[in-house]
């Protein structure tokens, strides 16, 4: 069973549909018995990143999911706001902390003009074709559905699994350990993003 976090700022519905679509039994909560239950955790978002710190606070589900994943290392996937709220740190609208997961700060995009933020659009993904994650993937066929004005700067280089162009190198998707993430919206990415999100509820290694 797949529990998809709802504190009260995330997509949950179309990422509900999307695994469902899968054939997948998922679940959207905020109780951690039923984290408990799961087998992985999605951790969605959309809105900024202290509000959504603040959020999670309040509906108390910070401690369950640092269990849950940092403890029990269970699979986890963040998608946009949640890929970010992972890092430990983040400059919008201030200076915010994060989970900590990855080593990253998550920084303002700042592309050169006439490219505009936020970033709203289909982009190409740079990534290593060989990797599990992009299995039935081809680089020249690999576009995904970005909405964003912020992006993660990690201190290792080996988290960063993807990236795209958006005036400069962007960081896509990172991955430690059972912790995987992504900028981009996969529910919202057509046939790739299906097959990612199917990719890795298929994919159990080291978790």
């Amino acid at each position: 069973m797949i529990a998809i976090v709802d504190y009260g700022m995330g997509n949950v519905r179309s990422l509900a549909n999307a695994f469902a679509y899968l054939g997948e039994e998922v679940v959207v909560t905020d109780q951690p018995q039923v984290m408990d239950d799961a087998e992985r955790i999605v951790l969605p978002g959309v809105g900024a990143f202290g509000d959504a710190m603040r959020a999670m606070g309040e509906k108390g589900v910070i401690e369950p999911l640092n269990r849950q994943v940092m403890e029990l290392r269970k699979p986890l996937l963040g998608i946009c706001l949640g890929m970010q709220l992972v890092a430990r740190q983040s400059v919008e609208h201030g200076n915010h902390q994060g989970l900590g997961w990855i080593d990253a700060r998550v920084e303002r995009l700042a592309p050169a003009p006439p490219l505009k933020v936020p970033h709203v659009g289909w982009n190409s993904l740079d990534f290593p074709e060989s990797d599990w994650l992009f299995q039935g993937i081809r680089r020249q066929e690999a576009n995904f559905y970005f909405v964003h004005s912020f992006h993660m700067v990690c201190a290792r280089p080996e988290d960063r699994l993807a990236t795209t162009d958006y005036g400069g190198d962007v960081t896509a998707v990172v991955r430690r350990g059972n912790i995987l993430a992504m900028q981009f919206h996969p529910e919202k990415s057509q046939d790739n993003g299906l097959r990612l999100l199917q990719n890795w509820v298929n994919w159990s290694a080291g978790c």
